[in-house]
């Protein structure tokens, strides 16, 4: 007979069981659960369930090894096929080539063409900051060059009216006059020396000169035209009337190959050509803005505006 210790313990270790397990299932209940069956059976799955379901079920076939009961198993083994490897290497694969469904309708290369085309963009949009790097560097000294040739093309054309005034005025050891009053001078001066005979450093001064006053001349004719007839000459004027009142017609210079050739150089060799002839010929240094006594020129930092400062 137990003793009441052991049933003591008897009854802490008694176990209750679950009552839904243990009670019956009613009628009602097993109507509902059928209808909730049936229901279930009976839905549509949508496309994406059923896909969903597809691909369940394949990666797990595939993840599932061949077994003996397996029909194809059965055959190889048949044909003396022992397990591992199929081939004659060893090292061969043993599970199945997976397989990836395509969910698209893109074609086999849609994915290989799509990287192509990421690649050439990438590649495309590197070019075209390069570009955009070299383009404002070339920019930049484009810009600076045109400063440069604009700054000495000015230096140019002082130096010239510096070099035609002790042409001149300044052989014979005078300082040359004021360059304004000399260009006024020469123009009211009919009897200027032909362009060939001029030095071709300054020619091109001398040229842009002549052709103001052609074009001065030609709009007084003009003028001159609208206030008397045309078919009217004068019998008594001479060569020099016709000339001072602009009647006759001028022929028209000669192209002068050798300017020319001097045009087509750079404003800054020009500029060194007319500096060179001023210090070696007249001891003038246009950045000093002096004349030395001598062809020393002592005390002169040098010939470029730079050793200037």
């Amino acid at each position: 007979m137990p003793s009441e210790l052991d049933a003591e313990d008897d009854y802490l270790s008694m176990a209750f069981g679950d009552p839904a397990a243990t009670a019956k299932e009613t009628s009602l209940q097993r109507t509902t659960r059928l209808k909730r069956e049936a229901a279930e059976r009976g839905r549509v799955l949508s496309k994406k369930e059923l896909a969903l379901q597809a691909k369940a079920a394949r990666e797990a076939a595939l993840a599932t090894e061949l077994d003996s009961s397996n029909k194809g198993a059965k055959m190889m083994a048949k044909m003396g096929f022992k397990g591992g490897a199929l081939g004659k290497t060893e090292n061969a694969r043993t599970q199945p080539i997976e397989i990836l469904m395509k969910d698209d309708k893109g074609g086999i290369g849609m994915d290989s063409e799509k990287k192509r085309k990421i690649r050439e963009t990438a590649a495309e949009m590197e070019g075209q900051q390069k570009r955009k790097k070299v383009d404002e560097d070339e920019y930049r000294q484009r810009t600076r060059d045109e400063r440069e040739e604009r700054k000495a093309e000015g230096q140019m054309w002082s130096a010239m009216k510096t070099l035609e005034n002790f042409d001149t005025d300044g052989a014979n050891g005078d300082e040359p006059e004021d360059s304004n009053a000399k260009i006024g001078s020469q123009q009211n001066n009919a009897m200027s020396p032909p362009l060939a005979s001029i030095n071709i450093l300054w020619r091109t001064l001398a040229k842009h000169r002549l052709d103001r006053e052609r074009e001065r001349r030609m709009r007084y004719d003009l003028d001159q035209s609208l206030t008397q007839r045309a078919d009217y000459e004068d019998p008594d004027a001479d060569d020099d009337d016709k000339a001072a009142l602009g009647t006759d017609i001028e022929e028209l210079d000669e192209e002068d190959a050798e300017l020319v050739e001097f045009e087509e150089l750079k404003p800054a060799v020009r500029l060194e050509k007319i500096l060179m002839e001023l210090r070696q010929k007249y001891h003038y240094c246009f950045w000093c803005k002096f004349r030395y006594p001598d062809e020393s020129m002592e005390d002169c930092p040098g010939l470029t505006e730079d050793e200037h400062g």
